[in-house]
């Protein structure tokens, strides 16, 4: 299993007077084999977190896996440790589906080589568990919004790295896969020894399917722990001003938030 470690990890876009501080410098550990769910409002800074791991945006501070520094490697290296699912991804609409997810496949393919009959398989398998079979040989510009988020789900899980982060992945999803996709992943986190780190905005969801939350709020951490730790309405309030009742299911310790009329004074 793969340990991620993150030393005064912060993000900021434009320069001089137009500077934003998107991260506050962010310090956490994530053990081998956890799911870590962070929340919180839009412009919380969620996002940019993720995409500061994947080393897709420029930041301060450190990425560590398993103690070594992340900027030491080459895209191709790091493509085979960490998985990115995007919130709003680039997909070419004439590209079929298992044409896609097969480009998870890339970090395992040399430069001048063709993905091999192991591949193909790896791809054909996360396909079917994610019932997207029937799916394969269409464009993606035919699919639905839902059913081009689990196919970019797919490419994801399809890198196998040990390190896999979720940008909203079931944002597009009806409730029964959102709960598939999530299972899956669940399933695949036991049987491959993943280490996950999601942005969710279904608060339940979160709370459900994650060893521990984060809360983020104007880009700073305002909360940690369990989710029945994190997730009070007193703090609800506070952030995402709402008004909500949150409920403890007392046999399995599932949180669930129910919005209800009103606003907290």
């Amino acid at each position: 299993m793969t340990s991620l470690q993150l030393s005064d990890v912060g993000v900021a876009y434009g320069s001089g007077k137009r500077r934003r501080e998107a991260l506050a410098p962010f310090t956490h550990d994530v053990e081998p084999g956890e799911w870590v769910g962070v929340i919180g409002p839009n412009g919380a800074g969620k996002s940019s977190l993720l995409r500061a791991i994947a080393g897709l945006t420029p930041h301060s501070g450190e990425v560590f896996v398993d103690g070594h520094p992340l900027c030491e490697l080459s895209d191709r290296e790091r493509s085979r440790l960490i998985a990115y699912v995007a919130q709003q991804p680039l997909l070419p609409s004439d590209m079929t589906a298992a044409d896609y997810v097969l480009l998870g496949r890339t970090p395992y393919v040399s430069y001048f080589g063709a993905p091999s009959s192991e591949d193909r398989r790896i791809v054909d398998d996360v396909l079917d568990r994610l019932r997207l079979g029937d799916f394969a040989g269409r464009l993606l510009g035919e699919l639905s919004g839902g059913e081009r988020q689990r196919v970019v789900l797919a490419r994801a899980l399809a890198q196998q790295a040990p390190i896999l982060l979720l940008d909203e992945p079931t944002s597009a999803l009806d409730i029964g896969h959102q709960q598939q996709a999530l299972e899956l992943v669940t399933e695949l986190r036991c049987s491959q020894q993943l280490t996950v780190i999601s942005a969710l905005h279904d608060l339940t969801l979160a709370g459900t399917y994650t060893d521990r939350l984060v809360m983020l709020h104007e880009g700073a951490v305002v909360a940690e722990g369990s989710a029945a730790d994190v997730l009070t309405a007193e703090r609800l309030g506070e952030v995402y001003h709402v008004c909500v009742t949150v409920d403890l299911d007392p046999d399995d310790g599932t949180v669930i938030v129910v919005p209800r009329r009103g606003f907290p004074v």
